[in-house]
């Protein structure tokens, strides 16, 4: 009996020398297994140094986009009485949105509104409440992101200016700016771009050719019939001032937009890459597109044709940046580049209504057919990113028309609804005697030029 007590005793001791060993590698095992767990979730939730590294350059190319580059470009554009005043106007507008982005705009815009998210987000951010610079937003600082796109809420009522140029009260620009980001873009950026209905019905916008440009557009088109034509408008010489200003500005915008459209990937990556050359290739094809259009036209190819071409051309591949190859955005641009030129002038002329700088005739309209196209040259034959699983080209190209005609009859509603107000409050436009003398000295006791 002893011996097989021994024997049994001396197996026992062998298969716990050998479970020992197995034990400790599971052990080890799972802690290897745990650490990994735990890494690659640190991994997702790590800032990336080189995508912060191209964003930061992003959102100040937009910015740069805005002062100088817009800036130059109307006052250009504008009659010399007026250049002062109209670069006052975007220098101001800058100032003013960006508190309000701070205080709600972005909050509103991009935070979770529960049961009303379809519609707006929430005021869970507003004053950047709790945000600190650790706080990650993909593979950037959200603080960063919050910077990125407060420079999209500025350029939009910028662009604006550019409708009822030479005619608008500073204190009703200033107004106006302030309840159009914040009941105009803020809504439409939502809907687009913070998890709104228009993001779920699958409307692709990849850098704002909706939400920014289309917007844009229509109110500035909306300002201008609203607070009628300029005096003298179809009687009296009302070219630009100053090329070499529209000229250096439009250069500006040209530049920037690289941060508007491959800054919109929030990434430096290939897709980042791919925006930044299709935006080289449409604007430069729209800018020939529409100075051809012009040359035929009119005899002459103009400096002023060249850039409003390629302003043209920049808004038509911002929708599409992110999903078309080069060929479809070779194509979109000629297309938007010639549709502009008609927009800028036949259809202006035969309307007649003011829009100053052509805020409609370039962004709206430029804006429109790249968001529609969008929809076509996104397909995998074209070059394109690819359609979603079950989704065709038809298909693709109405969704693209509901986000084109949504923004279109809420931003005409809102808009023409805040300058009423405005005008009730404060009255939209200078006198007569401060038009004729022209708004630098009028309204602000200063000239752009003391010769």
């Amino acid at each position: 009996m002893q011996p097989l007590l021994k024997k049994g005793l001396l197996a026992l001791a062998s298969l716990g020398a050998l479970i020992a060993p197995a034990m400790s590698w599971a052990e080890e095992a799972a802690e290897a297994a745990a650490s990994t767990a735990t890494e690659a979730a640190e991994a997702v939730a790590t800032i990336s140094a080189g995508d912060t590294s191209w964003m930061l350059i992003s959102s100040a190319l937009v910015l740069l986009m805005i002062i100088p580059g817009l800036a130059l470009y109307y006052a250009g554009m504008v009659r010399q009485k007026n250049a002062l005043s109209t670069m006052m106007q975007v220098f101001a507008v800058v100032c003013i949105g960006s508190i309000v982005w701070f205080a709600f705009g972005y909050s509103l815009a991009f935070g979770d509104g529960g049961d009303n998210n379809a519609w707006i987000g929430d005021l869970s951010k507003a004053f950047l409440a709790g945000m600190t610079p650790a706080d990650i937003k993909g593979t950037i600082p959200e603080v960063l992101f919050v910077m990125f796109q407060m420079t999209f809420a500025l350029i939009t009522p910028a662009i604006i200016i550019g409708g009822f140029a030479e005619r608008m009260k500073f204190s009703a620009v200033l107004i106006f700016s302030a309840l159009w980001i914040a009941l105009v873009y803020v809504p439409i950026a939502h809907w687009v771009w913070g998890g709104g209905f228009l993001s779920a019905d699958g409307v692709l916008d990849f850098a704002g050719g909706t939400v920014v440009h289309i917007n844009a557009g229509i109110a500035g088109l909306v300002a201008a019939i609203m607070i009628g034509k300029r005096k003298g408008y179809g009687t009296q010489g009302m070219a630009p001032h100053s090329m070499m200003l529209t000229m250096v500005g439009g250069a500006m915008l040209w530049v920037g937009w690289f941060g508007f459209n491959a800054g919109s990937e929030l990434a430096a990556d290939g897709v980042a890459s791919m925006a930044m050359l299709v935006t080289q290739i449409a604007t430069a094809a729209a800018a020939l597109s529409w100075m051809l259009a012009e040359w035929i036209v009119r005899g002459k190819p103009t400096g002023f044709g060249l850039i409003s071409g390629a302003v043209a051309g920049l808004v038509a591949i911002t929708p599409a940046a992110g999903f078309v190859g080069p060929t479809g955005s070779l194509l979109l641009g000629l297309i938007a580049g010639a549709i502009s030129f008609v927009a800028a002038t036949s259809i202006k002329r035969a309307f007649g209504y003011d829009d100053a700088l052509d805020a409609f005739g370039v962004h709206a309209i430029a804006g429109i057919v790249g968001a529609l196209l969008t929809g076509i040259f996104v397909d995998a034959s074209f070059g394109g990113k690819g359609l979603a699983e079950g989704v065709s080209i038809f298909s693709q190209f109405m969704i693209q028309a509901e986000g084109v005609g949504v923004t279109i009859i809420y931003d005409i509603i809102a808009t023409a609804v805040i300058l009423k107000v405005i005008d009730i409050l404060v009255g939209l436009r200078i006198s007569e005697e401060e038009e004729v003398e022209g708004m630098d000295l009028a309204l602000h006791n200063e000239r752009a030029y003391n010769h």
